[in-house]
């Protein structure tokens, strides 16, 4: 990947890829590093949901994220609160990055790209379809299985693989 500057006289393309990211997986990771590809920056942007309980806090969340793409300055990591489409309007992005694993998740997708085309019509949704060695991966299935004591390691990056088992382990000796 070229750490290259944007070419003179064009606008940096950035990319807003909203989610709890609970905890980030590899299909995150290859929709990140995909989204590069197309974008000069994407922002990982942890949406702050009091309806949800999670396994990791934001900063957890946002540290594991952080040092996963350490080695590289395209990637952020931003906390926001409210609005998706104010926090991505907020931070300079053009485009909402979404990855998409089958017609579930697009059918939902759907419909919030359609709202948040009518509350902010500047801003552009790309769809990104998983690659198929990672349509099955969320989130909500890697902490069932590492909670259960399933070997979820080929699904998350090494850190949060790390993090997972530290985080068992203080469950079951508090518990």
């Amino acid at each position: 990947m070229s750490d290259s500057p944007v070419p003179a006289g064009r606008a940096p393309t950035v990319a807003f890829y909203p989610g709890s990211f609970d905890p980030l997986t590899i299909g995150h990771m290859n929709i990140i590093e995909r989204g590069l590809r197309v974008f000069d920056r994407v922002i990982v942007a942890l949406a702050r949901n009091v309806e949800k309980q999670p396994m990791f806090t934001l900063a957890e969340r946002k540290s594991l994220i952080e040092e996963c793409f350490c080695h590289d300055p395209r990637v952020t990591v931003l906390v926001f609160d409210g609005l998706m489409v104010e926090a991505a309007r907020l931070s300079g992005a053009s485009v909402v990055l979404r990855g998409v694993r089958g017609v579930a998740d697009f059918e939902y997708e759907f419909q919030m790209s359609t709202m948040n085309n009518l509350l902010a019509p500047q801003l552009e949704t790309i769809f990104m379809m998983t690659e198929k060695g990672h349509f099955f991966i969320s989130s909500k299935l890697v902490r069932e299985v590492a909670s259960l004591g399933g070997d979820v390691s080929p699904l998350v990056p090494p850190q949060v693989f790390r993090a997972l088992q530290e985080k068992h382990a203080q469950e079951r000796t508090a518990g």
